[in-house]
């Protein structure tokens, strides 16, 4: 493929610490290096309101040296970002959902963009696929926090997320010893347990449940007794993937499915403090991070990573490639076919790194591992 001289970039998805400083990053070199950057805001939701008669408007910006200059100190992402799926948009009559993908294509088109570089999860990064399938060169860079993105061993905004959970985990241990209660605290992640095990595993939870490994309340409530009864301070902390589940329980899911079919979770925390209450008779406090996970500007190594993913992609784009995604495996930065984003989801490995009658992380032998240990 010759090299692009005009190209599109977009956020998809939940926003996370480090998008800005990879747009940042690839846009300061396409610019030095001649070419133009049309950031579209809102993600596949802004390239939908465009009309392609008249490719312009306010999902359009031209991005340049000054208008992000300055946008790595902050977190999120100033393109803005959308949950859509081009591919299943609502029918106006409401009958169902309709492909507008022959818009898009024809929106790409109209912006004369010669290569688009989409930023996201795994959802997000399953319609660059399938632009890629109809022949639009495609760069993918994978960002979520939850890090689970096939592909790559680290995805942008997870580092931020176990910086926020860990320090969030070390204050609540006040109103915890004070109060002499059970804290339970809820992550973000969805259907991977990584958050839950590093924050457990860095924050010394005395407990940790992640989605893969259904639990057994009972057991843990005891756990938990004992964890308190040793504590000087008289308090213990539970630490719980939005997905966990108790044995012979479903997950905690509300709302109306997204444009890509998932319900939000979040909740399991209450239903963990009560059954531990209940089974105990001792207070518990539940806390639930959520958004305060991915809120603010990146620490050290989200900006790191973001930055070389946003290099990376120029240098892949600029020398001629295409429909692939940037990469880290095994502590190096590469490349794999953007096809692999969709090619399941990334888990923890249990076995490895997990003890499942104790619920806590088990990580002691990281000799010859890289650095996230995956």
């Amino acid at each position: 493929m010759p090299a692009p001289r005009r190209i599109g970039i977009l956020t998809g998805g939940g926003d996370v610490p480090g998008l800005n400083s990879a747009i940042r990053a690839f846009t300061l070199r396409a610019v030095d290096d001649g070419r133009e950057v049309i950031g579209i805001r809102r993600g596949w939701g802004g390239l939908l309101e465009i009309d392609p008669a008249d490719p312009t408007g306010e999902a359009v910006l031209p991005l340049s040296r000054e208008n992000v200059r300055t946008v790595d100190r902050h977190g999120g992402t100033f393109l803005h970002t959308s949950r859509t799926n081009p591919a299943k948009t609502a029918a106006p009559d409401g009958s169902g959902t309709v492909d507008r993908t022959d818009h898009v294509l024809r929106v790409l088109e109209a912006l004369r963009i010669d290569a688009l570089v989409a930023i996201g999860g795994d959802d997000t990064l399953s319609y660059a696929v399938r632009l890629d399938r109809e022949g639009v060169p495609v760069l993918a860079i994978p960002k979520t926090m939850d890090n689970d993105v096939p592909g790559t061993d680290y995805c942008i905004g997870f580092s931020t997320a176990i910086t926020r959970s860990v320090d969030f985990l070390i204050d609540l241990r006040t109103p915890a010893g004070s109060h002499e209660r059970i804290a339970v605290i809820e992550l973000f992640g969805r259907y991977c347990g990584e958050t839950a095990l590093f924050t457990g595993y860095l924050g010394s939870a005395d407990r940790t449940v992640i989605s893969e490994v259904p639990c057994d309340i009972e057991q843990l409530a005891g756990l938990l007794v004992e964890d308190q009864d040793r504590n000087p301070s008289h308090y213990s902390v539970l630490v719980l993937s939005e997905g966990a589940t108790i044995v012979g329980g479903e997950r905690v899911i509300g709302g109306e499915p997204d444009a890509y079919g998932h319900r939000k979770l979040g909740g399991i925390g209450d239903v963990f403090g009560a059954e531990i209450k209940r089974i105990t008779g001792r207070a518990t406090l539940v806390q639930r991070l959520a958004y305060l996970m991915r809120s603010g500007p990146p620490d050290s190594a989200d900006r790191l990573v973001a930055t070389n993913f946003g290099n990376l992609a120029y240098d892949r784009l600029a020398g001629g490639n295409r429909g692939e995604m940037v990469a880290l495996q095994k502590g190096c930065y590469t490349v794999v076919p953007v096809a692999t984003a969709t090619s399941g989801k990334r888990k923890v490995d249990v076995g490895r790194y997990y003890d499942t009658e104790r619920y806590r992380p088990r990580l002691t032998d990281v000799f010859g591992l890289p650095m996230f240990l995956t």
